[in-house]
């Protein structure tokens, strides 16, 4: 760890921590806080996925639906209108939407040829994404002045890694520039996590291997072909299975660095809590 002691955290200079954990833990809203605040430069993951490495991807979608309506596809062949995307640390649906869900067209979803294939694009954006971090650190104090960074990563960063192995590349890398930080959930926050993805499911990305085996699953037990799936129905059922498959690669990953509880971190609620909250974690992870 980059800041083996409380002390040594509180002395320095320049703090610089990434959150990890499932979505919904608090992750962007202490990092939109810390921003307010001052003295720290806010890096999005999902953000720099939607605007450097997939903006092309969700901009050629949107403009191949539009080339199916005739009034529209006139407007852009003769370059007379602009489509683009407009992700904002607020709004990030267009990347949710982009990534879609497989089964029925006629029902919003989309073959899972295609659908594999956006996943795909999305993996790579992320570990793109998250490699670089060290250079948005860099980034921030030279151009804006900025002392200290938080790094607000994406709940699906632990489908990419593996905390058990030492060599790790993406680990390595974040762990040389960041204190890494576990946002841990309780099982009422699961709980609460399930009926609201259940109340309005959006898309996920899921592990190559994760997907094919729930995919597979789903189409038997429901003894349906892939052109009948409902989208929705599908990804209720798999979120639960998720979450069971992301735990333990969180609890790999949390031997690189602290771990706090999501109540923990609601009770930061400034700057300085913040710091106090994080220099407990390295005191906890020293005892």
């Amino acid at each position: 760890m980059i800041y083996e002691t409380a002390r040594h955290w509180h002395e320095a200079p320049q703090k610089r921590v990434l959150f990890y954990g499932m979505s919904g833990l608090g992750k962007t809203h202490v990092s939109q806080m810390l921003r307010d605040a001052g003295g720290w430069f806010h890096y999005s993951i999902d953000y720099r996925i939607g605007t450097r490495y997939m903006g092309e991807f969700i901009t050629d979608n949107a403009k191949a639906h539009a080339m199916q309506v005739p009034f529209l596809r006139d407007l852009l062949l003769s370059d007379s209108i602009y489509i683009g995307s407009n992700i904002t640390f607020h709004n990030l649906s267009p990347v949710s939407t982009y990534l879609g869900k497989p089964g029925a067209p006629e029902k919003g979803g989309m073959p899972m040829e295609d659908y594999r294939r956006r996943q795909e694009q999305f993996r790579q954006a992320e570990i793109n994404a998250l490699m670089d971090t060290g250079y948005f650190i860099e980034r921030s104090q030279r151009l804006y002045g900025y002392p200290h960074f938080i790094c607000d990563t994406g709940g699906s960063i632990c489908e990419w890694v593996d905390g058990d192995d030492p060599a790790d590349p993406i680990l390595t890398e974040l762990s040389r520039h960041c204190l890494l930080v576990y946002i841990e959930g309780s099982e009422a926050h699961t709980a609460e996590l399930v009926r609201r993805f259940d109340r309005a499911p959006k898309p996920m990305a899921y592990q190559p291997a994760f997907l094919s085996r729930v995919w597979e699953e789903y189409l038997r037990k429901n003894n349906v072909m892939e052109a009948e799936v409902d989208p929705d129905a599908f990804i209720r059922w798999t979120y639960a299975q998720a979450l069971a498959h992301r735990q333990p690669r969180y609890e790999a990953m949390a031997k690189w660095g602290v771990r706090v509880s999501a109540d923990e971190v609601a009770r930061a609620t400034d700057a300085a809590s913040f710091e106090t909250l994080i220099a407990t974690a390295i005191d906890r992870r020293r005892a």
